[in-house]
């Protein structure tokens, strides 16, 4: 376990450290955000509501659940439970990390929540919308996009991300299962009491 986790420090700091630039530095600050996602959200509310029309909501609690789930599990089990430092809160690196506008996150960061919340999602549409498997599958490209900006930003190392993979791909498994249970028992019950014409 201490190779692993020694392994994991130097990739963190050799990723950590690659690319510095003041340019760089703030878009990554802005893309490690929801906010800067918005527009990629409101095109994968578009594919559902153009694949499953009255039924989107049922895939909407089933994103709820996965981000809930994920974010519970990251934040309010795993993070207690290992004490793990982020890098930009441990002292042996403090002359090592680079940091963005001072932000240091949380104490504890293993596993991410950003990576958990965006792997899930990734997860929860390739399932979903399996028509467009190849183009959705670039999804995971943006989960792991927005796992690097947290190493980039200094307060996650790669096992943590990782992780958070990990913990996304359970929560969104349990979702989707929820969802496809729930579409079916809905579907049988309209099929023995049909509703008037």
């Amino acid at each position: 376990m201490h190779e692993i986790l020694e392994l994991d420090r130097e990739i963190f700091l050799e990723l950590n450290s690659s690319f510095r630039h003041p340019f760089i530095d703030q878009l990554m600050m802005f893309l490690s955000t929801t906010y800067a996602w918005i527009p990629l959200h409101l095109f994968l509310l578009y594919l559902l509501i153009r694949n499953f029309r009255k039924q989107t909501w049922l895939i909407l609690i089933a994103v709820a659940v996965t981000i809930i789930l994920a974010d519970q599990v990251t934040s309010s089990i795993m993070k207690p439970f290992f004490e793990r430092l982020r890098p930009s809160h441990e002292p042996s690196l403090a002359e090592q990390v680079f940091l963005v506008n001072k932000y240091r996150g949380g104490r504890f960061g293993f596993a991410s929540s950003h990576a958990a919340n965006t792997f899930g999602v990734a997860t929860l549409m390739w399932l979903v919308l399996k028509v467009y498997r190849p183009w959705i599958s670039l999804l995971f490209m943006w989960a792991l996009f927005v796992g690097y900006t947290r190493i980039y930003l200094g307060v996650h190392y790669p096992g943590d991300i990782l992780a958070g993979f990990a913990v996304g791909f359970l929560c969104a498994l349990a979702a989707y299962y929820l969802f496809a249970f729930t579409k079916h028992f809905l579907e049988n019950k309209r099929a023995l009491h049909p509703g008037p014409d």
